[in-house]
């Protein structure tokens, strides 16, 4: 997979050259300090499969270098990093085509799992703004379910109600702490399970949710409106 990374400072870039091991070891990354050195990025061959951009950088202004991209990278998903956690611009960038609105306060296990998100075609928003009354129209137009701060695009036939879907509290639990992009061998810590124990809720998860992989879990998740609970001790 190869990704697109546009910002200004250097030093965050080499920081997130690091988080984004987590996602895949064998990621082809390319940078760009300003707009103007992201769109020729952006128009190489293989174009990018992901773009990840700061908002303010030389070149030009936001949004025209947010559209501008957009319109080079055509279907891979644009996703926003920066400092900056206005709702306006928020709202502004999803309608302008981002995938996603990611602060770059955000740990490095929420952005992972953002990204995992968004690669399967869902939409991340932060979790503060999904109760705004704005964000919530934004949410129907589009339309969006939320999860834990995660909105993915509902897409498909309509989901199953959470109760027809059969998992044990148990299963819940790791399921939430997988759309927070934890390995297994974090959610057996934090659950206090093996980790084989917990490699089989997986495989109980995804048999249940009917998809083939991790990500596949975690937008079926959000799709039905699963929320992380509080971990039990049994």
């Amino acid at each position: 997979m190869r990704i697109l990374i546009a910002d200004d400072h250097e030093l965050f870039r080499d920081g997130l050259r690091l988080v984004l091991d987590d996602l895949d070891p064998d990621l082809e990354i390319v940078e760009a300090s300003t707009f103007d050195e992201a769109l020729a990025r952006a128009t190489e061959s293989p174009s990018p499969d992901l773009v990840l951009m700061d908002l303010v950088m030389p070149g030009m202004a936001w949004n025209e270098g947010l559209s501008a991209l957009k319109q080079a990278v055509g279907a891979a998903p644009l996703v926003v990093l920066t400092a900056a956690e206005d709702r306006r611009l928020v709202l502004d960038a999803v309608r302008l085509g981002a995938a996603g609105f990611i602060p770059k306060t955000s740990s490095g296990k929420v952005m992972i799992g953002a990204l995992r998100l968004v690669l399967s075609g869902g939409v991340y928003l932060p979790p503060a703004l999904l109760e705004d009354r704005e964000v919530a129209a934004l949410q129907q137009a589009l339309p969006l379910q939320a999860m834990d701060g995660v909105a993915s695009h509902a897409e498909g036939p309509p989901a199953r109600p959470m109760a027809d879907v059969p998992l044990t509290p148990r299963q819940r639990e790791v399921l939430a702490l997988l759309g927070q992009g934890q390995s297994n061998k974090e959610i057996a810590r934090a659950l206090g399970l093996s980790e084989g124990t917990v490699k089989l809720h997986v495989t109980a998860i995804l048999k249940a949710l009917k998809v083939n992989n991790r990500t596949g879990a975690v937008v079926a998740a959000a799709r039905l409106g699963l929320a992380a609970g509080r971990p039990t001790m049994d």
